[in-house]
């Protein structure tokens, strides 16, 4: 009996159900860090399934684990199930119609993510049950990715370190292996205190705390001259002081997000954002505390889970799509301007890999990437960030991406909001499930991938450890 296949099947089996835990987890659609509805439903259901739930995981109360069998290997499977501010969405539309105005909704997909990391781990224990093997799944409900970076304050806590691997994936236009590495970065709020005053009558006794925001932005603004390329600041300004321009702003405040290529990069440039917004308390004579919001590392890829992950990615049938589905999609694209590169990291880095891509997806015209992309394992950069870096640090951890998405939808988008609550994204996360099932399947049977992912690990950590963003004493924070 092929134990990994039936465990599969299982999925499969029960899709209805898993696709059903993603769409009430679309409409709970709760912020990060405050995904109580949705961890308190996650934590329901693990037990149903008979996992050894741990509750408050790290102290930070949206967070969790459920775990299963006993002895090595560890597995970890990584979920997620946060959503974004204004974005809400009616499900399976195609043009902006928002459920709740400025509510929030799933634009990263996160309630697939989560639904199928979660039918992965059932998947998984289904295996252990059946086949007899040794070893432990967890499955691990990881709150605040989008503002947060839960992951990287248990990487702090060292809860990553059980591990002998941890398997992900993220809702995606195409299917293929996430591989290389990004930005490492931290977020840091600034909130500024002055002195209120009329601005006509007595602007002398004013000092403005919106001007000391003003200042730093433009302080901020000379320092990007003065940093390395793939370094990124962004900012927002959270509270503007109010909306009386007769009345000198006594508070305001700014949200600054500061990224470089890996951890002490990005902390040495944070140092220098953090004079500048003392500079610009020293020159409006206004004071501010600085309050630590999240941080994360950069990612480490490790090709022998991605050979592995890739080898289930082929052995599982595609979905195949409706004509109906097609037509969304097309729809939808419609919204949006036209990919203007091919889709998929190999065929930007590799002319082999694009000849096969342009193929594939009809030289880029086809609404859904409804194929494989070739495998393609890089050293490559991208410049944004994600707290899976962090675990990455602690243990061999491997990603892909499935087709939840129109080809070359907008990240964090209505578009993608609206297709996490389609059927498109239901298939998207029930193919991505038994990938996931099938690579720990694999994982859990043949020890030589586990070494070769060590190995590989620790080739990788040998010149420094992890170096965690995060400082000692700061707390999750939830920016309101």
């Amino acid at each position: 009996m092929d134990h990994k296949r039936e465990a599969q099947a299982f999925i499969e089996k029960r899709g209805g159900e898993f696709a059903a835990l993603s769409r009430e987890i679309w409409e709970y659609a709760e912020l990060s860090l405050k995904e109580f509805r949705s961890a308190a439903r996650y934590i329901e259901k693990l037990k149903a399934e008979g996992f050894a739930v741990t509750e408050n995981l790290g102290g930070i109360a949206t967070a969790f684990s459920g775990s299963f069998g006993s002895g090595r290997p560890v597995i970890g499977i990584l979920g997620e199930f946060d959503a974004l501010s204004g974005l809400s969405q009616a499900p399976g539309e195609t043009a902006p119609r928002p459920l709740v105005p400025g509510g929030a909704g799933h634009g990263c997909g996160h309630n697939m993510l989560g639904a199928a990391a979660f039918a992965a781990a059932c998947g998984v224990k289904r295996f252990l049950e059946t086949s007899g093997l040794p070893g432990t799944v967890v499955f691990y409900g990881c709150p605040g990715e989008e503002g947060g970076a839960a992951k990287a304050f248990l990487a702090r806590e060292g809860v990553w370190k059980s591990l002998d691997a941890a398997l992900s994936w993220h809702p995606g236009d195409t299917n293929e292996i996430t591989t290389g590495t990004n930005n490492s970065c931290t977020q840091v709020l600034y909130k500024f205190k002055g002195v209120a005053a009329h601005a006509a009558g007595d602007p002398e006794h004013g000092r403005s705390a919106l001007d000391a925001v003003e200042l730093m932005n433009v302080g901020v603004q000379f320092l990007r001259e003065h940093m390395k390329d793939e370094a990124r600041i962004h900012y927002a300004i959270i509270d503007g002081g109010g909306v009386s321009p007769n009345v000198v702003q006594h508070t305001a405040s700014v949200l600054y997000m500061v990224r470089s290529r890996d951890v002490p990069d990005t902390l040495a440039l944070q140092a220098r954002v953090d004079k500048i917004a003392a500079g610009a308390a020293l020159m409006t004579e206004t004071e501010y505390d600085r309050v630590f919001v999240d941080g994360t590392a950069n990612v480490l890829p490790n090709f022998p889970l991605e050979k592995c992950l890739y080898a289930n990615m082929e052995a599982l049938p595609l979905p195949k799509y409706t004509a109906e589905e097609r037509s969304f999609a097309e729809a939808l694209r419609k919204t949006y301007p036209a990919p203007d590169a091919l889709p998929g990291l190999g065929a930007k880095k590799d002319p082999a890999v694009a000849e096969k891509v342009r193929t594939l997806s009809d030289g880029g015209k086809k609404p859904l990437n409804d194929f494989l992309l070739p495998l393609y394992s890089g050293e490559d950069f991208t410049p944004g960030s994600t707290d899976v870096g962090d675990v990455s640090w602690l243990t061999p951890a491997g990603q892909f991406t499935a087709v939840c998405f129109p080809a070359g939808a907008p990240g964090h988008s209505w578009q993608n909001v609206s297709c996490g609550g389609s059927s498109v994204g239901d298939k998207g996360l029930l193919w991505a499930a038994q990938v996931l099932c099938g690579a720990a399947a694999d994982l859990f049977s043949d020890p030589a991938i586990l070494a070769a992912a060590r190995e590989e690990f620790q080739k990788r950590t040998a010149a420094h450890g992890y170096v965690c963003p995060i400082p000692a004493d700061a707390a999750p924070y939830v920016i309101e």
